[in-house]
């Protein structure tokens, strides 16, 4: 067996942005040229990536008691602005369709932002009675937001492209807390198959979704030292209940407005996932999600190359019965150091170099992709190889990010400290914070900083009686600090 060094991450040294358009591009994944700001287009190799992902959301959903569902794009303005905090929100980033071919609408009619106000007037009709609840229900859509920031493919778009939304409603509180702990228990394990850190957040006051009571978000580090939100869980309580009038009637024959809960991903999660595993030379794909798990390079010399590539095609197929996404790379006129490259840059956890020596040996050479790791096997036993080296891939590429982002968290007692951390390392800062409001937009103002909000679980209450990083006051809990997207 030989070993090779692995590859050093250099984007994570300062040119991450430029890293990250560069493999998008060239991979490709994503294809920016679209001439509308803000929107983009998956190319073949790119949607395959999206498609795992959004089988394991569906996966996960869908065993938890959720149905998949699909609702119209387009909102009426009566509907858009019945739950009054929830659109003044949005308003300013609402796309609205006002004509009909040259005919003024009666109507406006907008883009969806998100879909509260479409679905839950269908709830008020599907929902009547004790014995309709709980009712769970998710879709994977686009929405439009007027983006009005630089925009950034994946990140900060104007057409959100993969959009997973979920909406449930119960029949009391105690029902939608659990529906809330649930989410954020689906969402572990969906980030966890991703092989994706991350950090669980109770958003402060002002910063959680509209309309919502509470708001628990995911949040990662990328490359940049910059946090993203990959994705959110959102107690309702019964404000959107109120406002559409959806109601069950109790045994005692009394009606009463459901409990509701929400949670969304975007293709942010697919951002994390390509910004947390690459490497200088392209991809790095956990084994559940690559569109190719393995692909075969022909090693072909003059007069051998018939043998080579049937050997090549038997392999192949043999792995496509046990059930792995293999391809043969017979490409003419292209070197095997230039296939290398591509399947590299591409993100293949497993490569299969096999030559006309190997052929005679019955043996063939296995890379893996992450540390380009070099194993010589006999090819009896080979499927199974296959799967040790993408098992071995898959528990190191959690390994290695949560190593990185753990890193990137550090406790702080005063502001400068604060300054001090984000402006050299990034990263998330945690801090005594006494709750208070102002105290927290006051601090957001010093540090030019956004408040994530308190950490969500065991260590919620962390940090209490000593003094507050900002004010001085007794502090209640832990605030976390970051520079985000």
């Amino acid at each position: 067996m030989q070993m090779a060094k692995p590859p050093e991450r250099k984007q994570w040294e300062g040119n991450y942005s430029e890293w990250f358009h560069k493999v998008i591009q060239e991979v490709p994944v994503y294809d920016m040229r679209y001439p509308v700001k803000g929107t983009g287009i998956w190319t073949p190799y790119g949607f395959k990536i999206r498609k795992g992902v959004t089988q394991i959301i569906r996966d996960e959903l869908e065993k938890t008691g959720h149905d998949e569902v699909l609702f119209p794009l387009l909102i009426p303005d009566y509907m858009l602005g019945k739950e009054g905090e929830h659109i003044k929100d949005f308003e300013d980033e609402v796309y609205w369709v006002t004509h009909g071919g040259k005919s003024p609408l009666d109507v406006k009619l907008a883009l969806r932002p998100t879909s509260e106000t479409a679905i839950y007037p269908m709830f008020q009709l599907w929902i009547n009675a004790y014995s309709d609840l709980p009712l769970k229900i998710f879709q994977i859509v686009n929405v439009f937001r007027y983006e009005t920031k630089a925009t950034r493919p994946m990140i900060r778009v104007r057409e959100v492209s993969t959009f997973k939304e979920a909406h449930t409603a119960h029949a009391t509180r105690e029902e939608a807390e659990a529906q809330v702990k649930q989410g954020i228990e689906i969402y572990s394990t969906i980030f966890s198959k991703l092989k994706l850190p991350y950090v669980r957040t109770k958003r402060p006051e002002w910063d959680k979704f509209p309309g919502a009571e509470y708001t628990v978000a995911f949040d990662t580090v990328l490359p940049d030292g910059k946090v993203l939100q990959i994705g959110t869980v959102h107690a309702l309580g019964q404000g959107f209940s109120k406002a559409f009038d959806i109601k069950y009637m109790k045994a005692d024959g009394n009606y009463e407005n459901v409990w509701q809960t929400c949670y969304g991903i975007s293709e942010r999660a697919i951002a994390a996932l390509i910004s947390a595993h690459g490497d200088d030379n392209g991809l790095v794909l956990p084994s559940e999600v690559a569109p190719v798990q393995v692909a075969v390079v022909p090693i072909v010399y003059k007069g051998k190359e018939e043998e080579v590539l049937k050997k090549c095609y038997e392999v192949r197929d043999m792995l496509v019965s046990a059930g792995l996404r293999a391809v043969v790379d017979d490409r003419k006129e292209v070197t095997p150091g230039s296939k290398y490259f591509t399947w590299e840059m591409r993100g293949a956890p497993v490569r299969i170099d096999l030559g006309p020596r190997d052929i005679e040996a019955g043996t063939a050479v296995l890379v893996r992709r992450d540390s380009l790791e070099k194993t010589t096997v006999q090819m009896a036993p080979i499927v199974g190889e296959i799967r040790k080296l993408m098992s071995g891939l898959d528990d190191a590429l959690i390994k290695r990010s949560s190593a990185w982002m753990s890193a990137r968290i550090s406790e702080v007692t005063s502001v400068d400290e604060v300054k001090d951390v984000l402006n050299k390392h990034g990263g998330i800062v945690e801090a005594p914070w006494c709750g208070d409001r102002g105290c927290g937009e006051d601090l957001e103002a010093k540090v030019d900083a956004r408040i994530l909000g308190t950490p969500y679980g065991d260590s919620e209450e962390c940090n209490t009686g000593i003094g507050c990083v900002n004010c001085g006051v007794t502090a209640k809990s832990t605030i976390r600090i970051a520079r985000s997207y």
